[in-house]
């Protein structure tokens, strides 16, 4: 089943250049592949109550890209191993997933890798909280709910309208944002690691 995600996913073609946005904030994650029992999960970290951002929130390994990280990828493991309690040699890398550009100043470089033995793991409890593993096959088999936000303009008080057509009145572009939502043994997977999954899943479907 490895094999066949490998070769699903590597066999697309992806865009290599991104321009035009503010400075983005870099960082990388990991969608951990795991097999138990002969069948292939994921696994998802559910982040310590203590934590600043998204306390309790579910996500996958990863963090902000750091200036002595030698490539995205490395970043990616790098945080792996910190919030697992594991060692390079305990991942293998299966391919690059591609870059999300979420509707704010950030991207997110994905990475899909196996832990070759989960049952090494030891986490870091100062960032994760717990960890469950959901099988691939109910990602492959449940569609997720899909609800929307709308995103918009909304400039600030000193923005030159008197530069622009029609000033004040000026019809700027809206969006319809899409979230997606998997529950599975009432826990909620959404948000940008629910993002990430539909992709991933995507290309191995």
């Amino acid at each position: 089943m490895m094999d066949e995600i490998q070769s699903k996913i590597t066999t697309r073609t992806r865009p290599f250049n991104l321009f035009g946005f503010a400075p983005l904030m870099r960082a990388a994650v990991m969608i951990p592949l795991v097999e138990i029992n002969g069948k292939v999960h994921v696994l998802f970290e559910i982040r310590a109550q203590t934590l600043k951002r998204q306390p309790g929130e579910i996500c996958f390994p990863g963090g902000k890209i750091e200036p002595e990280d030698r490539s995205e990828e490395e970043a990616a493991i790098r945080e792996t191993c910190e919030e697992l309690g594991l060692t390079r040699d305990d991942i293998e890398i299966i391919e690059n997933l591609g870059v999300l550009i979420p509707p704010y100043s950030s991207s997110i470089y994905c990475y899909v890798g196996r832990i070759k033995d989960h049952t090494k793991m030891i986490f870091n409890k100062d960032e994760v909280e717990d960890i469950f593993f959901v099988p691939l096959d109910f990602f492959l088999k449940q569609e997720p709910q899909v609800h929307y936000i709308r995103l918009g303009m909304n400039p600030e008080e000193d923005f030159p309208f008197d530069l622009i057509p029609d000033g004040k009145d000026y019809k700027w572009r809206t969006v319809r944002l899409p979230e997606f939502f998997y529950e599975y043994e009432e826990r909620i997977i959404w948000g940008l690691t629910a993002r990430i999954i539909v992709e991933f899943v995507s290309l191995v479907k």
